[in-house]
This record gives structure tokens, C-alpha cells and sequence, in this order.
């Protein structure tokens, strides 16, 4: 089942930083110190964040990152797909031969729905979540009748 890895976790903490207090400015050693990863690693994450238009640089005193679009923007798939493949994988987990020849394996259907589960997650919680605007989808309750949203 695909979640996302340690780069794509590692890519959001970098986002969620700078979403917290939009239009901050903050350099990698900062960033790297607050999230917990190594200056080497936060550089080369914001340098793939910046070169997919999600962070804007500003070298010299008083620059570094911002973001670059607005949070509410940026869904998670968006980050992910920087560091993950996104697409599910087409290995079944008994082995090769099992699934598309005959029957699908016992586990089929489950690890197909946990995988689409997992994709709307990231396709529909947006970045602005950690600035506290907004909820993860999965605590998204619908309206209610009656009630406005």
C-alpha cells in the first residue's frame, strides 16, 4: 500500500513550517533545526520544493523561502509527487503470477480501497491545515440539513 516516504514526509514538514505563518521568510538552517533533519537535507528539499514553483528564494541578509503560492492551494499530492511515484504499485503482494491471472489474491480488494483511500487523503487535504485553516479531509464531516456549512 502506498502512504508516502520519508523524503515526501520530510517535503510536507518543510511546507507545514512555512505555511504556519504565511509570508515568513526562513532560511535551511532554520527550517532544518525546527523540523529535526540535517541543513544538507532541508537545502535539497527546498531546492525541489522552489524548482516546482511551490517556494519562492530570496538569497542574501534577511532572505530565504517563502511560499509561493497560497496553502490553500497546495494539496499534499502536490509535495508527495515531488519525492513519491503516486500511482499505485501493480506487484501483489503474494508474488508475481497471482493477481491478473485467475482470481484476484485474498487481499485484493482491501489493499485496493486503502490505496484509494490513501490517494483521496492527499488529493484532498491542502496545505493550509497547518496553518490551521481548514481540517484534513478525513475529519471532514458533511453539513448537516438545516445547517449552513
Amino acid at each position: 500500500m502506498f502512504i508516502y516516504g520519508q523524503m515526501a514526509a520530510n517535503g510536507i514538514a518543510v511546507m507545514s513550517y512555512l505555511a504556519h505563518e504565511p509570508g515568513r521568510r526562513a532560511g535551511s538552517s532554520d527550517i532544518a533545526k525546527e523540523r529535526g533533519i540535517s541543513k544538507a537535507l532541508a537545502a535539497k528539499l527546498l531546492n525541489r520544493l522552489s524548482s516546482a514553483g511551490l517556494l519562492a528564494g530570496q538569497p542574501g541578509p534577511g532572505g530565504g523561502y517563502t511560499l509561493a503560492v497560497p496553502a490553500e492551494s497546495v494539496r499534499l499530492i502536490d509535495i508527495v509527487s515531488l519525492f513519491e511515484q503516486t500511482e499505485p504499485p501493480t506487484l501483489c503482494p503474494f508474488g508475481q503470477g497471482w493477481c491478473g491471472k485467475g482470481d484476484p489474491c485474498p487481499l485484493h480488494h482491501s489493499i485496493e480501497g486503502l490505496v484509494a483511500k490513501n490517494r483521496e487523503f492527499l488529493e484532498n487535504t491542502r496545505l493550509s491545515v497547518f496553518a490551521g485553516k481548514g481540517e484534513p479531509s478525513s475529519r471532514r464531516t458533511p453539513a448537516k440539513k438545516g445547517r449552513k456549512a
